[in-house]
């Protein structure tokens, strides 16, 4: 029964566009624009249209553009890691289905950033990562940690402090709390202890 918070919208990309620029000043915006100003038609279940850097173009590794994304988050709010230093390739990678989903956007949007369909957690509230990751619909993705961390700071709203929020788990993000290749996991984002 959670939800988003009370005056939660999805913006505009070119205001989100604003926002990121601030955070990854040498990523050029010019050609995501252009395409966010196509008429855009929303896959079933999706809320909006995310602006998402490309994560190749902010590290040389997904587990380094995540900590890169985090430590952005952290200035812009109080923020506890708690896999600080455990964010390697040992303990965190994207699950297949979303690499492939990275690799098909990546072609389909030249340039720094990438336009994602999507929601931000609602539509697989109550179900386990497990089960969202089994019942995908065709078209349909899991993002990671770094993708939900980047829409976090565009969307600053969605998690603000109230401690009945819906949280938001991170499927296409597979965790290894040991690292050692048991990934059993799944990243998430949550409001706890006055911080994200």
């Amino acid at each position: 029964n959670r939800e988003y918070p009370a005056g939660f919208t999805v913006k505009p990309v070119c205001e989100q566009l604003v926002v990121l620029a601030s955070h990854f000043p040498k990523l050029n915006t010019s050609q995501v624009l252009s395409c966010s100003k196509e008429p855009l038609v929303l896959p079933i279940g999706a809320e909006g249209v995310y602006a998402i850097p490309k994560w190749q173009r902010v590290a040389s590794s997904y587990n380094e553009a995540t900590e890169a994304v985090l430590s952005a988050l952290a200035k812009t709010r109080q923020l506890k890691n708690w896999r600080g230093g455990k964010l390697g390739p040992k303990y965190l990678r994207l699950s297949e289905r979303t690499e492939w989903a990275h690799a098909m956007l990546g072609k389909k949007y030249p340039g720094d950033y990438l336009l994602v369909f999507t929601q931000f957690g609602r539509s697989w509230r109550g179900r386990s990562v497990r089960k969202v990751r089994v019942n995908y619909a065709p078209y349909e993705f899991g993002l990671g940690p770094y993708e939900v961390g980047t829409m976090l700071l565009s969307h600053p709203v969605r998690i603000a402090g109230d401690p009945n929020e819906l949280y938001i788990d991170c499927p296409g993000g597979e965790y290894s709390p040991g690292g050692d290749g048991g990934f059993s996991r799944a990243p998430y984002f949550r409001w706890g202890d006055a911080g994200l």
